[in-house]
């Protein structure tokens, strides 16, 4: 189990699932898709729509593209210009 990250902040927190340990499976608030006080991660920083996370409950550590606002692309140049990869 790795330790708390040190950017690690109650105040900073996201209602996102957790893919290592699905500890919302079980919980009916979860299931119901509303925000469960038990079954937070994390916000440990966000570039645009990419956020990095860490869950509480197995201090798990993943990124996560929300697709909300400034979504990054894979972008190719070739010699007819950019093309998506």
């Amino acid at each position: 189990m790795l330790p708390l990250d040190p950017q690690a902040d109650i105040g900073r927190r996201a209602w996102v699932t957790c893919p290592h340990c699905e500890d919302h499976l079980a919980c009916p608030t979860c299931r119901q898709g509303r925000r469960c006080p038990d079954h937070w991660r994390y916000l440990l920083a966000n570039t645009g729509s990419l956020l990095h996370l860490q869950c509480p409950s197995c201090t798990h550590v993943w990124d996560h593209e929300t697709g909300f606002g400034a979504t990054r692309t894979h972008w190719t140049r070739t010699t007819s210009g950019p093309h998506r990869r």
